[in-house]
Parts: structure tokens; sequence; C-alpha cells
């Protein structure tokens, strides 16, 4: 297939949300997050949208509604021409000219942010910790959901962990079940009583149900079911369809199982629906809580101004952020 020299000549030129600076012009294509038609106090209308590439997101308005405005629709891929400005101590982006983007002007690779680690090394680290498993019916369990199911796989393997507070990058949700597993590992050595088949299968299987709560890239949103319902049912329900496939699985092991995927946001108010009652509980919430949070430091510092000290104030945290060192 030849090379589409305009194509070649718009990447060179793209410039990444995240780069970009007040005032500066903006000619590029971006993935149209939403897309919504609304009033001015003068009852003028106006589009409001929301733009997303691999590094973040930035809302963008359309004034004038004209004939530089070419017909898209939300969830397109869309080339914008326009200007940064400031509004509300937030980078907006003024459009001034726009259409949807054409088939090979754009690589889909420039929308989606990606886990830095290896998918493969990742979903074989996996498989290990599954094999390591002495309980035959948990083995079985896991082996039917993350081995034999091929397209839970490549779920498995492509989605992110959440929408945005963590790990919310393709590749994000794999990354996320094996530093879980990984850390789940460690600590049950370190405490009596702990079983750790029933640790790693609810290492594993807690956040499970995110394959069908989140879209796939580059929507990466909540599905119906995902508002309705939730990943922690949704996993209660993959879960328990898997078990009455294995001859014989034992009752109780199965309920504490999905004891450590109800318990593992930990209380009430995280949307636990249960508490954690067991060891292996208390330590997949642990490893969950501390997974999750540590990461929520690492891509807050990885963000920041390179020459500031403070990287500034953390919503979910709730505090502001600083270097160790820079």
């Amino acid at each position: 297939m030849p090379i589409d020299c305009t194509f070649v000549k718009d990447k060179k030129r793209m410039r990444y949300i995240e780069e970009l600076k007040d005032n500066e012009r903006v000619l590029g294509h971006y993935y149209c997050k939403s897309k919504q038609s609304l009033k001015t106090k003068s009852n003028k209308t106006y589009l409001s949208l929301q733009l997303q590439d691999k590094t973040g997101m930035i809302d963008a308005k359309i004034w004038e509604l004209n004939n530089e405005i070419q017909s898209f629709e939300e969830k397109d891929f869309i080339k914008i021409d326009g200007q940064v400005v400031v509004y509300n101590n937030q980078y907006q982006i003024k459009i001034s000219k726009v259409r949807k983007s054409n088939e090979g002007e754009y690589d889909e690779r420039d929308f989606v942010p990606t886990t830095d680690k290896d998918v493969e090394n990742l979903y074989n680290k996996m498989v290990e910790l599954i094999n390591s498993v002495s309980n035959s019916y948990i083995k079985k369990l896991l082996e039917n959901i993350f081995v034999a199911d091929k397209e839970v796989i490549k779920i498995v393997k492509s989605n992110s962990a959440a929408k945005s507070m963590h790990h919310g990058y393709m590749g994000g949700l794999i990354e996320h079940l094996v530093s879980v597993a990984e850390i789940c590992d460690f600590l049950c050595t370190r405490y009596k009583h702990a079983n750790r088949d029933i640790i790693i299968a609810g290492a594993l299987l807690h956040d499970i149900g995110k394959i069908y709560e989140l879209s796939p890239f580059p929507e990466n949103d909540y599905t119906d079911d995902g508002e309705l319902l939730g990943h922690i049912v949704m996993g209660v329900e993959i879960i328990t369809k898997e078990a009455a496939t294995i001859d014989g699985f034992p009752k109780e092991l199965l309920s504490l199982i999905k004891h450590c995927v109800v318990s593992h946001h930990g209380e009430y108010e995280f949307g636990s629906p249960q508490l954690p009652k067991i060891i292996e509980a208390m330590i997949v919430h642990a490893a969950d809580n501390l997974d999750s949070k540590v990461k929520m430091y690492e891509e807050a510092l990885e963000k920041s101004d390179p020459y500031k000290t403070w990287v500034g104030f953390h919503h979910v945290l709730r505090r502001n952020l600083r270097k160790s060192s820079n």
C-alpha cells in the first residue's frame, strides 16, 4: 500500500494534548470522546466537545456553526483547526474548522494510552501463578477463565483497569491483576492461617468483571451493565457461571473466593458490599488498595512538571503530592 504523504506530514505536526500551550494553534486529528449541542445565554447554539489522545483529554468549543464545521459524530476521529485558550484555569480549544478524519490519516496508537509493560510477559506471569495453585478446583476455575477462554484472554490483555483513576490505559487490567497477585503472593507467606490458593484466586479474579464493565479503547467508558450492575456483581456472575461447569466444586470454597471479590474495596463507603471477613479477603483488599493508590502517585509524578518539586493537589488521594527527588 502506498504511503499517504499527507498523513505523514500531519503526524509530524501532531501535538499531544499534554504538550499544548496557551494561544497555540492546533491542527491535527483527535478522538471525539463526547459531543453536546448547547445554548448560550443569548440562545445561540454551540458545540461542546471532549477530545482525547493517548496523553489525556481536553475540552473544546465550537462557537460559530458555519460551512467550516463539517458533519461528525461523538466517537469519531476528527481533524480540527483551532486555538488553545485558558478558561477557568484550564486549557480549552476554540475550534474554527473541523471535519471527520479519513481512514489512513491517523494512527489509532496516538489516541490509546498503553502500558509500558510487556503484555505477553504479564500474561505468562499470570499463567505461572495459576499453575502454582495446588487446589485442583481453584486451578481449574482460573484455567477456564484465563487460559481456555480466548475471548476473555484478549479482553484481559487489552482493557484498562479503570476509566481514569488508576491503570486507565490499554493493558492496564492485566498489569493490575498480576501486580495485585504478586503482592498477595508475598504477603500470604508472612501470615499464619492464610490460604495461598484462595488468595491467588481472589487477586486474579477481584476485577474480572471489568472486562464487561468498561468498553474497549478508544472509548474506554462504562457499558450499560457497567453502569447498572458494576464490576463486582458481574465478577461474581462470571465466577459462579464457570464454577458450575466444574463437577463437584465445593460450595464453601466458592463462597470464600466470591467473598474475596465482593469485599475487595474494603469499606462500605468505597462501594464494598461486604467488609473483608476472612484473612484471605483482607490480604486481597490490602494488595489491591496498595497497588491502585501507589499507581496514582506514579501517574501523577509522571505527568508533573519536571522542574517543580510539588506535584499539586490530588483530588482522589485528597492531598498535595511532593516529589522525593527531581
